[in-house]
């Protein structure tokens, strides 16, 4: 047994455990693969948070000799049920890289390809609903990977044109990120989010392709790296003004920038790109896809109210999560997602604020939440909230919670 068999054992996800030893979960992450170990100081509470032992612990850290890889394969620190298939985005880049004589094809052959790319396209749309309407999003995860690899047998037998290959890849490849990004498998995201980037680009899709970045920044927003996200979602509406005007994908862009800002300290860029995102309310029709475009406004209140929260705005904050819960109650189709993610920040206003009421209110539900959906944002989101409780002293309840959290499967 090693130290992830007896984290997983003690009931600890790697964040959960990362949190109750305070480190950070890549830390967790570097001492499972033996890349790294806890340092002296650390041992006790890595022990005590394991229930073993110090002699114990050296054994559980001891090497564990790895299973020979296949030829030409890499290891990864990222791997899990959200990953897709490595292999899976090499081969697409491999039959990319080999498919110009595709775009040779007489058009009358292209036409009759296109019926496939249109299959794969209705297909891809049905796999993103049952994606958004599933609890436990991994469920989804097997069928995402035999579509993946059935557009490489398509690319590999000339069964449709390149084009719209790319296009097909884009979409779906993003729906990929979206599965690995939820399970927590932020490597795996970004692969899959860039993939989608360079298969929309290659077809020449600009709201697929700013789509894709703007997925992209969730990444590095996840890890804290805001400027980098500030900057790719600034491209990311530079690449939208390219696409459809009808469609809400330069209004989605600013949305999450405003993110970027108001992590960053900016509350005037952060107001401007609200702002901007409101606009969105003066396109007409269908401004979203239900797929990889879900944008259509409905959310900015909660956005807001997060944003302000993020610049220590309470009063602010605190109105517009509120207004929030009212427009879009679960009951009307709120998602467990969304919903949960308003309750944390409710539950952080309380904390600020001193509040444990507040806190126990929100933060209780929120962790039903995650525990009925499986969400792993959701279980993220309330790993952050555990900082914010420890301003709140002995109170017993405040405490249960945070254990309840620190231990939350995600």
């Amino acid at each position: 047994m090693g130290i992830a068999d007896r984290r997983k054992a003690r009931g600890f996800t790697q964040e959960g455990f990362a949190f109750a030893v305070g480190v950070d979960r890549r830390t967790v992450g570097r001492w499972e693969t033996g890349k790294s170990k806890p340092q002296p100081p650390q041992r006790p509470k890595v022990a005590e948070a394991l229930q073993v032992d110090l002699e114990e612990l050296d054994a559980l850290l001891a090497p564990v000799k790895a299973l020979p890889r296949p030829e030409g394969s890499e290891a990864s620190d990222d791997q899990g049920p959200g990953d897709p298939d490595e292999m899976i985005r090499r081969e697409f880049l491999r039959l990319m890289a080999l498919s110009g004589a595709l775009a040779t094809i007489p058009a009358a052959e292209a036409d009759a390809l296109n019926g496939s790319a249109d299959d794969f396209g209705r297909m891809n749309g049905h796999l993103w609903q049952v994606y958004q309407l599933a609890r436990a999003k991994q469920s989804v995860y097997p069928v995402v990977q035999s579509q993946l690899t059935a557009v490489n047998d398509a690319l590999r037998d000339g069964r449709v044109a390149t084009d719209s290959l790319c296009i097909v890849a884009g979409d779906l490849f993003q729906l990929a990120g979206e599965l690995a990004f939820d399970a927590n498998q932020y490597g795996a995201a970004a692969a899959s989010y860039s993939l989608a980037a360079s298969a929309s680009r290659e077809a020449g899709a600009y709201d697929l392709w700013a789509c894709a970045l703007i997925r992209s920044a969730y990444v590095d927003l996840s890890e804290r790296r805001y400027q980098r996200a500030a900057d790719t979602l600034g491209a990311a509406r530079r690449v939208a003004v390219r696409g459809d005007s009808s469609l809400a994908t330069k209004h989605w862009a600013a949305a999450v920038q405003a993110e970027a800002f108001a992590w960053l300290g900016d509350f005037d860029a952060c107001e401007e790109a609200l702002d901007d995102a409101e606009k969105v309310a003066d396109l007409g029709g269908q401004v979203s896809n239900g797929g990889w475009l879900r944008f259509d406004g409905s959310r900015l209140a909660e956005e807001r109210g997060a944003r302000y929260l993020q610049l220590n705005r309470l009063g602010l904050a605190e109105e517009a999560l509120k207004d929030a819960l009212k427009l879009a109650p679960l009951a009307a189709g709120h998602s467990f997602r969304r919903r949960g993610a308003v309750l944390v920040d409710l539950a952080a206003i309380g904390a600020k604020r001193r509040d444990s009421e507040q806190v126990m209110q929100y933060g209780t539900e929120a962790l039903r939440l995650a525990r009925a959906s499986g969400s792993g944002y959701v279980a993220r989101r309330l790993q952050t909230l555990t900082a914010e409780l420890g301003t709140l002293g002995r109170d017993r309840r405040i405490a249960e919670l945070r254990a309840e959290i620190g231990t939350l499967s995600a």
